[in-house]
């Protein structure tokens, strides 16, 4: 084993002992790319040195925790997507009296607001609930304000027509007293949502979702933890729920290919077999 790979293996395994974090089975060259930029914005030349600066400077692990952890979304990223569940999924949906989602992954919570607004556009929002789910403190107590720059909103903006959108995306907003460069998503979106600690490498299923987001998550893990997640999520569906995954994501060549019959698949949207 290469020293370089030695280095990042001893501090996952440290990381774990110490804050009880997994990050052991997440893919090998997207984390020694994180870690590099790590390395750089904490000053210190070799991963051993980061070890040693996260093993007694918690500071330093929350700091580090931003760079092992996914932060980049959008609201209604691939509009495509959305416009796939408004147009095919949603109705199925409306079939039951009460719906429950969850979003894995859920970063600052672009996501989850996105599902909450095509929800409402729906008419579904008062009888769903959305379980909004990271494992980075940080990341949820921002989503939890549903604050965002004025800046991000115009490009969110254009993803929400592109999506389907009925109304403007504005009518969801207003704007922040303390800035007005910030805007805050409406109360009647924020209340629908649960942001929640839940780690997809060593936490277990939420029980009877309707529908399952994860995207963009699964190419950050190994094979195994892919596995793991994936078994986690139709454990976690009800019988004919649907399961959403990235554009570079797929069920094909998994275990849970047998679970799920594709539903959408240019848009990576699968559904739980019924029997």
């Amino acid at each position: 084993m290469a020293i370089a790979e030695l280095e990042v293996r001893l501090l996952l395994e440290a990381i774990f002992d110490r804050y009880h974090y997994d990050f052991r089975s997440y893919a090998m060259a997207s984390l020694k790319r994180r870690l590099a930029q790590a390395c750089d914005s904490l000053h210190v030349t070799t991963v051993s040195g980061l070890q040693e600066r996260v093993l007694h400077e918690p500071e330093s692990f929350s700091q580090l925790l931003q760079y092992l952890t996914v932060q980049v979304s959008d609201m209604f990223r691939d509009p495509g997507f959305f416009l796939a569940l408004r147009r095919q999924v949603l109705p199925v949906l409306a079939t039951y009296p009460s719906i429950k989602v969850w979003c894995a992954g859920c970063s600052a919570g672009e996501e989850a607001y996105s599902l909450a607004i095509l929800l409402h556009e729906e008419g579904l929002l008062d009888r769903s609930i959305i379980y909004a789910t990271d494992i980075n403190a940080q990341s949820l107590r921002m989503a939890s304000t549903g604050v965002f720059t004025l800046e991000r909103l115009r490009g969110f903006t254009e993803n929400h027509r592109r999506a389907g959108g009925k109304c403007s995306l504005s009518d969801y907003y207003h704007a922040s007293q303390d800035s007005k460069d910030l805007v805050i998503m409406d109360a009647s979106l924020r209340r629908k949502i649960t942001f929640s600690d839940h780690s997809l490498a060593t936490d277990n299923v939420f029980s009877e979702m309707h529908l399952i987001t994860c995207r963009n998550v699964l190419i950050y893990f190994d094979h195994a933890l892919q596995t793991r997640a994936l078994r986690l999520f139709s454990d976690s569906l009800v019988r004919g729920g649907f399961l959403g995954l990235g554009s570079k994501e797929s069920l094909r060549f998994t275990e849970a290919s047998e679970q799920f019959t594709d539903f959408s698949l240019p848009e990576r949207i699968y559904r739980r077999k019924a029997s």
